[in-house]
């Protein structure tokens, strides 16, 4: 199982059902030393999954005291191959340490 750390549309289940097919595992987590920015969203299918044009965005700052909070999802790697579909350009798959200790994948700025 993949790890993936979402803080937007990802945690929505109606986004989560489109784009891989079910629900998700999920459990409470956040993000030490990133904040979230703003990015405007153009792709016109991103836009009628999520019902939002505007999507959150991680920004790293490595600041002890910026935090962003958000979920775990545990999903098979045909999921995140989905989940990376779903993602535009803008954002960028990196591996990260959250705080409970888990490695995960985040979408952040590139």
């Amino acid at each position: 199982m993949e790890h993936l750390f979402s803080y937007g549309t990802l945690r929505f289940p109606r986004v989560q059902r489109e784009t891989f097919g079910a629900e998700l595992p999920t459990a409470p987590d956040a993000l030490v030393g990133w904040r979230l920015g703003v990015l405007r969203i153009t792709d016109a299918a991103v836009l009628a999954l999520s019902g939002a044009a505007e999507h959150p965005i991680l920004e790293r700052t490595d600041d002890p005291a910026d935090r962003v909070e958000g979920a775990v999802l545990e999903l098979t790697p045909a999921q995140l191959a989905a989940a990376d579909r779903y993602e535009v350009d803008d954002y960028v798959r990196v591996a990260v340490v959250l705080e409970s200790g888990v490695t995960a994948w985040v979408y952040a700025a590139g």
